[in-house]
């Protein structure tokens, strides 16, 4: 089995951290360069509705700028014996973005946490990944949160 790209997405919640070293532990054993992925959720591309311009640009700014220190902070001490690492930000709906980003990097295996939401949470959002297994491109190895 060939593993030389990783992609991992993470919602910086505890199961993504858990996620996460798994991530990373793949990334050493296969020496393979492992992307870390966090998906802003575009509201008005899941729902269709209408944000005013300037209200939406300003958060969507505020969003990424709170994201993108979010993704330093966080991988950084787990990644730092990895030869290759490479960070991104993007917007949109998180398990379509996935697959897209995935595709175009031609991962070869997506390591992504499941948080086990259920009832109306679950019924609103859907598990993005039990999405990303469905139409992936790639190998996907899910991680369940510890105890749960």
């Amino acid at each position: 089995m060939k593993v030389e790209r990783i992609l991992f997405p993470t919602d910086f919640s505890e199961g993504a951290a858990i996620a996460m070293r798994y991530a990373v532990d793949l990334a050493k054993r296969y020496n393979a360069k492992l992307h870390i992925l966090h998906v802003i959720y575009d509201f008005t591309k899941a729902t269709g509705s209408h944000i005013p311009h300037v209200s939406a640009n300003e958060m969507y700014k505020e969003m990424n700028k709170w994201a993108q220190n979010e993704i330093d902070k966080c991988c950084l001490e787990e990644t730092r014996d990895l030869q290759s690492v490479e960070k991104s930000v993007i917007e949109g709906v998180p398990y379509e973005e996935i697959i897209k980003f995935a595709e175009k990097d031609k991962s070869d295996m997506i390591v992504i946490g499941t948080y086990g939401r259920s009832g109306l949470e679950r019924f609103i959002f859907g598990s993005t990944a039990e999405r990303v297994v469905r139409r992936a491109p790639c190998a996907v190895l899910t991680v369940r949160p510890n105890g749960k």
